[in-house]
């Protein structure tokens, strides 16, 4: 068959020719060494934390390695598109501080020379490069009905088997002639372009995984779909066009795509590119009582990474997490250098996680918890302002009618040695603090002391309190009026003669701290009454005498 008449006649109509693109996008000039990676999501739903994963490791290794990190939307499945999906991946990265270098940005603007970077934009390049590989003879056009049902396969499928002794996958239509392919054409049956596989079933190839490492697995034998009938093209054929004209050299993907790497492959070398490089990961998973499985976007809000946002956990609480799942040397990194910012890690792809890395929000918040306990006060409170601005509209309303004392809240127990790790996320924090804005609380004290207890125990603190204490003044005042109630001031003593006492002094503090604030376990006491201010904190304390 002449090839080269097949291709102009499924494509007639050509703005540009697969060498003009080849020209328009030359190979980059970049530092030996240096990775091209993108982020490339499909529009089809939120942000995965499995794609952000991805994203986060693309962006390292770009970066440390001085190559570029670019985005690209890959919005061919129209079908399962869902608008502004796209826009959220790129708000959530820029949310993360990994806004790409080129690419789609989220303004809408696009960056780069090695545009469109969206690839519902590209199908003039797309065409451009089937009819490339029709004229070389490695595609061809499918007229099959989609309709076709699955016995119709199956019986294909053994017809193949009793001719062949074997099941290559072939589609029917590669051996139509020029002369039944152009009755098609003409009476306007609508066809899909398919590779022409040159596999045989016993080939194998070696991929060379910059995770897995060399690999030999068996070659592709399946006339796969390049163009659909509708003229847009699958992932297959697409990204193996944008990462050779976008000068990709490493795409990180999930584990999940490995199986269709042979496909990809020989696609690529069909097109008479350089294979690109792969990186598959492992796929986050989650321990499901003693089973493992995948973060599941129908059974875990977490996987979808606006979770982390409308809770308001940090963000480099999230990243160093997640860089703590993807290279086993981040954790003792982070240990040494505890304030530094994780873009000064030297990011290895060889020390990517094989496995698939388990997912722990205890493990996550405890990360939090270090790091918020880290921050200024001034830094809280602009992450917290921010938070509540959005995601708590009541609570943002008393920030800022009531700044000062909001940051006064937040200093109690901030800096020195060992400051206070109760805060994990800012949509803890009004909780936690509840009893600085509501007196509303329920007072649940110990079973062991009697009304007549507490109540002795109240009203002495109110005739010792004297809310313009220091707080080295303040402890030593509770003491005094721990004394004058029948308390032991002296823990030593209290416990060589427990029965002379109505309790020691930390049940004495205990009282206190409950009828004013509620709770057993609070930040330090003492700043605590000082914000709430005199008035409040003897109403609190009266109120518990019964």
């Amino acid at each position: 068959m002449d090839f080269k008449k097949l291709a102009d006649l499924l494509y007639p109509n050509l703005t540009y020719t697969a060498k003009y693109y080849e020209e328009l996008y030359p190979k980059r000039d970049l530092p030996l060494g240096a990775e091209v990676t993108r982020f490339a999501p499909s529009p089809t739903g939120y942000l995965h934390m499995g794609g952000f994963y991805q994203a986060l490791v693309d962006s390292r290794i770009a970066s440390n390695t001085g190559g570029v990190f670019y985005f690209r939307l890959e919005d061919t499945d129209k079908k399962r598109e869902i608008q502004g999906a796209g826009d959220i991946a790129l708000n959530i990265l820029k949310e993360y501080g990994l806004l790409p270098m080129e690419g789609l940005m989220p303004d809408g603007n696009q960056v780069g020379q090695y545009g469109p970077y969206v690839q519902s934009e590209r199908l003039d390049i797309y065409k451009a490069f089937a009819y490339e590989l029709v004229a070389k003879g490695r595609a061809f056009p499918c007229f099959c009905d989609k309709s076709e049902g699955k016995e119709d396969i199956e019986e294909r499928r053994e017809k193949m088997l009793k001719e062949q002794d074997t099941i290559l996958e072939h589609d029917p239509c590669r051996d139509l002639t020029y002369e039944q392919i152009e009755a098609n054409i003409k009476a306007k049956k609508p066809w899909a372009l398919r590779l022409r596989s040159l596999n045989n079933e016993d080939d194998k190839i070696i991929v060379n995984d910059a995770v897995l490492g060399d690999r030999e697995i068996p070659a592709n034998t399946k006339d796969l779909v390049l163009i659909k009938s509708n003229g847009i093209p699958p992932y297959a054929f697409a990204h193996a066009v944008d990462d050779h004209l976008m000068r990709t050299t490493l795409v990180v993907r999930g584990g999940e795509w490995f199986p269709s790497v042979a496909g990809h492959i020989e696609i690529f070398e069909a097109l008479g590119f350089d294979r690109v490089r792969y990186a598959h990961t492992g796929l986050i998973s989650k321990l499901d009582g003693d089973n493992k499985r995948k973060l599941s976007k129908r059974k875990d809000p977490e996987a979808d990474m606006r979770y982390f946002i409308q809770n308001g956990y940090p963000a480099e609480a999230v990243i160093d997490y997640i860089l703590n799942l993807a290279n086993s040397n981040y954790e003792m990194w982070r240990k040494e250098n505890p304030a530094a910012s994780y873009t000064e890690f030297k990011f290895n792809i060889e020390k990517l996680n094989l496995s698939d890395p388990i997912f722990d929000i205890v493990k996550l918040e405890d990360i939090s918890k270090n790091i918020i306990s880290r921050l200024t006060t001034e830094e809280v409170f602009g992450m917290l302002s921010k938070w509540a601005s959005e995601y708590d509209k009541e609570f943002y309303d008393i920030i800022v009618k009531r700044p000062d004392y909001i940051k006064g809240m937040l200093a109690i127990d901030r800096g020195g040695e060992k400051p206070r790790k109760d805060i994990a996320k800012m949509n803890e924090v009004y909780d936690y603090f509840k009893y600085m804005f509501d007196s509303d609380f329920e007072c649940v004290f110990d079973e062991k002391f009697t009304k007549d207890d507490i109540n002795i125990a109240l009203t002495k603190y109110i005739e010792y309190y004297n809310p313009e204490d220091t707080k080295d003044e303040w402890f030593p005042r509770l003491k005094e009026a721990c004394v004058s109630a029948g308390f032991c001031a002296d823990m030593k003593e209290y416990k060589k003669n427990p029965s002379a006492y109505l309790g020691s002094v930390a049940d004495y503090s205990t009282i206190i701290r409950i009828a004013v604030t509620g709770k057993r376990n609070t930040p330090d006491l003492c700043p605590i009454m000082k914000l709430l201010g005199y008035d409040k904190v003897i109403a609190r304390l009266k109120r518990n005498i019964k």
